[in-house]
C-alpha cells in the first residue's frame, strides 16, 4: 500500500471524549508499531456542538495519566466528504452509528462500524459516554478503547503490512 493508503476516523457525538481518546490512544499504538507513516487516524463527533474545542479536561487528565497527550487534538463535526475519504468510519456507540448510517451514501455504508467490536475479552457492544460515569466512567472509557484500539490494530497490520 502507499504511504497514508488507510484511513480510519474515530466518531463520537461531540468529538470531545471518546473519539478524541480513542484518536490519540489508535496514534500511539501505531507509532510503536512503526506503521505510523501509513495510516491516516483523525476524530470527529456527528454533532457539532464544540467547535474547534480541546477534549474535556477530565478526559485530557485521564488519558495524559496514562501516557495520552490529547491536548493539541480539536473538536470537529463529520462533514460528507469523510464518507469518502475514510477507509474506516468507526463509532462509539449505537446512536452514534445510526446517525452516521443515515447521513452516508450508500456506496460507503460499509465503512461504518463500532470501535467496540474490536475489543478482544471485553464483552460490549459500545464505548459508554463518561460523562454521567464520574471519574471512573473516564478510566472505564480509557480500559475500552486501549483493548479495542490492539485489536483494531492486529486487523490494520493486516491491511497495511510489507
Amino acid at each position: 500500500m502507499n504511504d497514508l493508503d488507510y484511513k480510519i476516523l474515530f466518531v463520537c457525538m461531540g468529538n470531545i471524549s471518546r473519539s478524541p481518546t480513542a484518536e490519540a490512544v489508535f496514534l500511539k499504538k501505531l507509532t510503536a508499531q512503526k506503521v505510523l507513516h501509513k495510516v491516516k487516524v483523525d476524530s470527529a463527533g456527528t454533532h457539532n456542538f464544540h467547535p474547534n474545542s480541546p477534549p474535556d479536561e477530565r478526559s485530557q487528565r485521564h488519558a495524559l495519566n496514562r501516557g495520552y497527550d490529547l491536548s493539541s487534538l480539536r473538536a470537529r463535526s463529520v462533514v460528507a466528504s469523510d464518507f469518502e475519504e475514510f477507509d474506516l468510519l468507526l463509532t462509539m456507540d449505537w446512536d452514534n452509528r445510526t446517525l452516521l448510517e443515515e447521513r452516508c451514501p450508500a456506496p460507503h455504508q460499509a465503512k461504518i462500524r463500532g470501535l467496540a467490536e474490536f475489543l478482544q475479552t471485553t464483552q460490549s457492544t459500545v464505548i459508554p459516554d463518561p460523562d454521567h460515569a464520574g471519574e471512573q466512567g473516564f478510566e472505564h472509557v480509557l480500559d475500552l478503547i486501549e483493548e479495542s484500539s490492539d485489536g483494531l490494530l492486529k486487523w490494520v497490520m493486516q491491511k497495511v503490512a510489507p
